[in-house]
């Protein structure tokens, strides 16, 4: 369970209906299984001791007899098993019948959680056999044992202060006040369900948006295991369709109507990371659940969820068209605005004929005819000087002219030439004064030109480079308005690309695929023989790395250690772990050295979870120490 991890399980066993010693028997088969797995969570179907579809059975007395002796049975079985373990049973209490989910550590019934909404609509005639659970949970004796007994129960474990779970019953989930919910505020990070939910045309898709959506409300973990092959056919068929949820993401669905076992691995210090966040996530001022502790050991959690390595990107294309257009949108929207309370008709972009440059053009465009303005009134100004290639030169003015903009050269080199005279500077040393005098004289450039035009310049550089600092103070790093300010490097690639492939104009297509196969360059050094020599990501790193560290960092508050963790898995077929290790020390230290730069950061729209805005997302000291980060690193294995 090291950096909050926890392996769980929703299992659906074989059964027969009304077979208690048989049904039995499979679920000490799945303990077995999935206790070998790791699983220190398991939750099984409702009433999966006897089976659902008992009907008019459950009034029998064998049955319900059956019913606890098994419960003793399986309690036993537990005694030697390091998991926290719940099971859907029959239960008599008080001459009444329940439909409850006992929860199983190391021998113990450590209590029953009863059932709050029973359904008795359509298919469902639970009334006639079960009675409510009771509105508050109580204690009561269960073959000489105390245990509690009731809603809400909440299960702490006691090697894990933030692990803690607590169990609803199928149509509790269903209601309009889940019980998890109250849970959920008194601090259960894993909710189970014990389910027995029929199989009906389009209701698997509505039941895993429900868990979904719950998982997303709790800012939790949810499992849920549902009934399947073995319960009676008469009237229904289910098919054991499970589902591990966590905030708002699916991370392990069983194939229907195939029983079975799966498997996940719930990021509890990530729920609580965010519960902190979420200021509308409030915690009961008063805690009035029962509180009862289990025990399992803390371990290593071998990981089989995936972490995608672009955590910005959709994978499927068509989710990567519409976030495209999506967030072009939002830049668009954010530019119109600020030039139409200007009351601007102008705005200057400086063009590269790299990817950010080529962006913020794009983003022009769009926000101009938003505004019905004439493109022309967008200057887009290259200024040459000595690093600049006639490839991006070329593409600079291609895409200029082709998007309506007004093109307009401002060579600088012999502005440049002055002032290193000026400040006594040689020529010849190629240092960061070098290249900073070039960044700072083309930001003059477009200031000055935005003056004479009456217009704004807009920024051009992107969200990855404002977190390691690869800017020039007051240089590309201001600007009057950064429509990519909160736009990663790995999503300006997938924008232009997206951009050049709806256009419809073939050869401003051609352009924008030649942009997107230049290698990324501040080109700010003399080329070599005619080509690029100077490679950002040579120099800090592959920008799929950062993208990916910042992403869990900022967006989870992830250790250092534990985004290595991952990183791994992430990048197995791509880097090895040295590199890895490598960049992201990197990071940390670029991250906390420039915050200065982002403290003073140009206005710009915020497009997804991650910004860096100091007026938004993140509020972070210009001095602040980044030692504890880099001593977490500095313990992890390359292995």
């Amino acid at each position: 369970m090291r950096q909050g991890f926890v392996k769980v399980a929703a299992a659906t066993p074989d059964i027969r209906v009304a077979d208690v010693a048989y049904n039995t028997e499979q679920i000490c088969r799945l303990i077995e299984e999935t206790e070998e797995q790791g699983a220190k969570v398991i939750v099984f179907p409702e009433l999966c001791v006897t089976g659902y579809t008992c009907g008019d059975l459950f009034t029998q007395d064998i049955l319900l007899s059956d019913a606890r002796n098994a419960l003793h049975r399986l309690a036993d079985f537990t005694e030697d098993k390091d998991a926290l373990i719940f099971v859907g049973l029959p239960l008599a209490v008080d001459g009444e019948l329940y439909n409850v989910a006992a929860a199983l550590n190391r021998g113990v019934v450590l209590g029953l959680t009863t059932k709050t909404f029973l359904p008795n609509y359509g298919e469902f005639y639970e009334m006639r056999q079960f009675s409510q659970g009771p509105e508050e949970a109580r204690e009561i004796l269960l073959d000489g044992q105390v245990v509690p007994f009731g809603p809400q129960l909440l299960f702490e474990s006691a090697a894990m202060d933030s692990l803690v779970v607590s169990a609803e019953i199928c149509e509790d989930v269903w209601s309009p006040v889940p019980p998890s919910i109250e849970a959920a505020r008194e601090g259960a990070t894993i909710i189970v369900n014990c389910s027995a939910s029929d199989e009906t045309v389009g209701k698997s898709g509505y039941r895993k948006g429900l868990i979904e959506g719950q998982s997303a409300r709790l800012i939790s973990g949810y499992l849920y295991a549902n009934a399947g092959e073995g319960e009676s056919t008469t009237d229904l068929v289910f098919g054991g369709h499970n589902i591990i949820a966590e905030n708002g993401t699916v991370l392990c669905t069983g194939r229907r109507f195939e029983n079975g076992v799966i498997y996940s691995e719930i990021d509890v210090k990530r729920i609580i990371s965010e519960r902190r966040k979420n200021t509308t996530f409030q915690s009961a001022k008063e805690r009035r659940l029962i509180r009862i502790p289990f025990y399992i050991d803390e371990t290593e959690t071998v990981l089989t969820r995936t972490f995608a390595s672009r955590p910005f990107v959709p994978a499927e294309g068509k989710e990567r068209e519409e976030r495209c257009e999506e967030i072009l949108t939002i830049q668009a929207m954010g530019l119109k605005k600020r030039l139409a309370h200007a009351r601007c008709r102008s705005a200057v972009v400086g063009i590269s004929g790299g990817l950010d440059s080529t962006l913020a053009l794009l983003v022009a465009a769009k926000a101009f005819d938003a505004l019905s303005l004439d493109r022309r009134g967008i200057t887009a100004v290259t200024m040459p000087c000595f690093g600049t290639t006639d490839r991006t030169y070329q593409n600079a003015c291609k895409m200029s002219v082709k998007l309506g903009a007004t093109l307009r050269e401002v060579p600088i080199a012999a502005a440049v030439r002055q002032h290193f005279e000026d400040i006594g500077h040689n020529p010849e040393d190629h240092s960061v004064t070098y290249e900073n005098a070039q960044a700072r004289e083309r930001t003059q450039v477009l200031m000055d030109i935005a003056n004479q035009t009456g217009g704004l310049v807009i920024g051009t550089g992107d969200m990855s480079e404002l977190a390691l600092g690869w800017a020039t103070y007051n240089g590309d790093h201001m600007s009057m308005y950064g429509v990519n300010a909160s736009v990663p490097k790995t999503l300006v690639r997938h924008l232009v690309h997206y951009y050049a492939d709806s256009c419809g104009d073939d050869e401003l297509k051609e352009v924008l695929y030649d942009v997107l196969d230049t290698p990324v360059s501040p080109e700010l050094l003399p080329p070599k023989d005619g080509e690029i020599a100077q490679k950002t990501e040579d120099l800090v790193g592959p920008y799929e790395l950062h993208d990916f560290f910042l992403y869990y960092m900022i967006r989870f508050g992830y250790e250092p250690s534990k985004i290595y963790r991952i990183a791994k898995l992430a990048f197995a077929q791509e880097y090895d772990n040295i590199t890895i290790l490598k960049w992201l020390e990197t990071f940390y230290r670029r991250f906390f050295s420039q915050q200065f730069k982002r403290s003073c950061l140009p206005d710009g729209p915020k497009v997804g979870t991650v910004a860096l805005s100091p007026r938004g997302d993140w509020r972070m000291p210009s001095d602040a120490c980044a030692a504890a980060w880099l001593e977490d690193l500095a313990h992890v294995r390359l292995d």
